[in-house]
């Protein structure tokens, strides 16, 4: 019988979730997890998972803790792990700091855990609940659940763009659309992201870093910038592989001795199935996935974008718009050509719209996708000739 949890769990669980949410940006490829220890009504103890291969959240509490943690209850926001990775298994922790009741917020997806490591908890005598704010725990890691439930990343596609919809100027060359604070605003999505992808075309036309340069605390994680580029056709000198931290996804086909390819170690190349000058976007999925990409920030030009879009594989759209007007010429925010029948084009439920100085942003997701979508459905990527962009275990 499930316990019933009440309005004190819930308040114990969404300060856990607060500490959580401090991980954002560090915590990757691991969860962000918070623990709150609470004695007699007495919030004893405070943790959260700070980095891969750090303390868990639930051994940073117990560490923390003004007194004896035994008997005391231990609101998490991610059922313990009870298995070695970079860290020795929570549930050995709790077990030994004879802690009398846990509620976690939801069961870990990894299937190394899964429900495993409660089983552990319970057979040790100790009281477990699930359930409380089980839904925002989840939003929270909405990666990291993505990666073992859909085995794939989480994407989210970010767009800048026009009053009429253009992402580039038809003279071509760089240019800013979005504002200053838009751009600021783009840093923390970089951040939070495992991994940022783009095509060929925008590294040739607008030669990106795609690093992050946000100050949080004394120390920022950069995410792998991600390079489609199925014929080998970047320079080797452009700015997405300088510092390493950089991977090119290239075709089987692709010239075996290219300037890309001697850059290693410095940059990672791995060819993955093509048709033509196509990627296999599913493909382009499965290495991100093993190589554990919860969240995939996608900032590319209008063929990458519609091929993204296409596949079914953008779980939310991220727009920014700028109060300045591109004419008809300009390039396209997605040059989508295979939307089939009305009844069938997609469509998406607006979740955000915040004012960011002069822009727009709005935060949209897919409404309903139909089943072939959802598994994303392969429609490949000429990121060869992608146009310009003018924007920027646990």
């Amino acid at each position: 019988m499930t316990e019933k949890l009440s309005e004190e769990d819930r308040a114990h669980m969404a300060r856990a979730l607060e500490l959580a949410a401090r991980g954002l940006y560090t915590t990757d490829p691991n969860p962000r997890v918070g623990c709150v220890l609470v004695s007699a009504g007495e919030v004893i103890g405070e943790g959260w998972h700070e980095r891969a291969g750090e303390a868990h959240a639930e051994v940073a509490a117990i560490a923390a803790a003004r007194r004896s943690v035994a008997g005391a209850t231990a609101y998490v926001t991610l059922e313990p792990c009870n298995h070695t990775g970079r860290t020795a298994p929570c549930v050995d922790a709790l077990i030994a700091a004879r802690i009398g009741r846990v509620v976690c917020a939801c069961i870990d997806p990894n299937t190394r855990v899964a429900g495993k490591g409660i089983e552990r908890l319970r057979a040790a005598g100790i009281s477990v609940a699930v359930g409380a704010l089980g839904e925002e725990a989840r939003a929270l890691n909405c990666g990291f659940f993505s990666r073992f439930e859909r085995n794939r990343p989480l994407v989210r596609l970010k767009l800048a763009l026009s009053l009429d919809g253009r992402t580039a100027s038809a003279k071509g060359g760089r240019m800013w659309i979005s504002g200053e604070a838009s751009r600021a605003d783009v840093q923390r999505w970089r951040a939070r992201s495992s991994a940022i992808l783009t095509g060929a075309g925008t590294i040739r036309s607008d030669d990106p870093k795609l690093n992050v340069r946000l100050e949080y605390g004394s120390w920022v994680r950069q995410p792998l910038r991600v390079v489609l580029d199925p014929a080998l056709t970047c320079a080797a000198d452009a700015q997405v592989f300088k510092g390493g931290g950089a991977l090119v996804l290239a075709a089987e086909t692709a010239p075996r001795a290219s300037a890309l390819a001697s850059l290693a170690p410095d940059v990672e190349l791995e060819r993955v199935p093509a048709a033509g000058r196509r990627l296999s976007l599913a493909a382009v999925m499965e290495r991100l996935t093993a190589r554990e990409v919860n969240e995939l920030l996608v900032e590319c030009g209008p063929r990458l974008a519609a091929a993204f879009l296409e596949a079914g594989l953008v779980d939310e759209l991220i727009l920014y718009i700028a109060p300045i007007l591109l004419g008809a010429d300009a390039a396209p925010l997605a040059a989508l050509s295979r939307l089939g029948e009305q009844s069938a084009l997609p469509t998406f439920d607006i979740t955000s719209a915040e004012r960011l100085g002069e822009d727009l942003r709005i935060i949209l997701r897919p409404r309903a996708p139909s089943s072939a979508r959802s598994k994303g459905n392969d429609s490949g990527v000429d990121a060869g000739t992608g146009a310009r962009f003018g924007a920027q275990g646990r």
